[in-house]
């Protein structure tokens, strides 16, 4: 016959390192997942701002259509203001570019040591013009 004295504890060891992995695979997946969403969240509300801002277009009647630097960054910042975004407006002749951020905070990962993270998302839009 055994003596049970001798294994006591063993088991209980294991099973908080197996829950332990258990709750990181799924601050992996859920954290994870809240960092993805947030990026592709970001990156279409860039656009969407590069995109107003870029219908600031002057010069179509004399056949130099190039974009109104001034106004393309208002509109752009107008709508981000409007949408409650954070973030940045470059514009050119030819282009708007706006940079967006967001603080993205660990939920499950947090446990862990993992703070927040900043993520960011860029998008350019330029005017098309017909030939």
């Amino acid at each position: 016959m055994h003596n049970l004295r001798n294994d006591s504890g063993s088991i209980t060891a294991f099973v908080v390192m197996l829950t332990m992995t258990f709750v990181a695979c799924a601050g992996l997946a859920v954290d994870g997942g809240r960092m993805v969403a947030a990026k592709v969240q970001l990156a279409d509300q860039a656009e969407n701002a590069a995109r107003a801002g870029t219908q600031e277009i002057t010069g179509l009647r004399t056949g130099d259509p190039q974009v109104d630097v001034e106004r393309a960054i208002s509109t752009a910042q107008d709508f981000m203001t409007r949408h409650e975004i954070h973030g940045q407006v470059v514009a050119t002749s030819s282009e708007v570019t706006v940079t967006t951020s967001r603080v993205v905070s660990m939920s499950l990962l947090s446990l862990f040591g993992v703070g927040s993270r900043l993520v960011t998302a860029q998008r350019s839009a330029r005017p098309v013009t017909a030939p």
